[in-house]
């Protein structure tokens, strides 16, 4: 009898313990969307950590003045580069599994477009980036 108690003990612990893992599992993936606008002279807005792509493009896009482009991040980070000499001029924007590859590929596509001093304006990741 006393093992059948005891069998009954671990089998609850590890149906509470299965329960609580899918749990925290289900609150960081819910909110697991994140957008970036990028426009013209430094404009930007940002949204992160929304449960669905279509929240986080809304908010991101209300917050940008101007003719802007939103690109989502599901799981990960995107970053926006301008160029300090005439911000008005080249930007680059984009999106990667982590930061240090979003702040570099933003800079990269700056330059790209005819950047001299290309800086990062702004940058946002999501639960997961």
């Amino acid at each position: 009898m006393a093992s059948n108690v005891v069998a009954r003990r671990c089998a609850m612990f590890c149906f509470v313990l299965s329960v609580a893992v899918t749990g925290a599992r289900y609150i960081t993936e819910a909110h697991a969307a994140g957008a970036i606008a990028v426009g013209k002279c430094g404009a930007y807005g940002q949204a992160f950590d929304y449960g669905h792509e279509h929240e986080a493009r809304a908010a991101a896009q209300k917050q940008c003045k101007g003719d802007c482009t939103t690109v989502t991040m599901k799981r990960a980070c995107a970053a926006m580069s301008v160029d300090l000499a005439n911000p008005c001029g080249a930007y680059g924007y984009a999106v990667k599994p982590k930061i240090s590859a979003s702040l570099n590929a933003a800079t990269r596509e700056c330059y790209k477009y005819g950047g001299k001093e290309c800086v990062i304006r702004a940058w946002a990741c999501d639960a997961k980036g």
